[in-house]
């Protein structure tokens, strides 16, 4: 992976987050699990190191965009 330079986080609430999955299914799951909660740029292919095992992806995360459609953690109250 290429090093995270100061640009990519100009502003409080972005995060860079580098994802190492054993293969490209279990990668773009945890992609998919945080891009229904929190806007993000979706990668659309993971990188392998030559002579390391599993793949990478790095995701671009705005913590200060909650999608609508995202659940509540707590349960409501009836």
């Amino acid at each position: 992976m290429d090093p995270i330079r100061e640009a990519h986080l100009s502003e409080p609430g972005l995060l860079v987050i580098d994802v190492a999955g054993c293969d490209d299914a279990t990668a773009f799951a945890f992609q998919a699990a945080i891009a229904q909660i929190w806007g993000t740029s979706i990668a659309e292919r993971a990188t392998r190191d030559a002579g390391q095992p599993g793949v990478r992806l790095r995701m671009y995360t705005d913590l200060r965009q909650v999608l609508e459609e995202a659940s509540s953690p707590e349960p409501s109250a009836t």
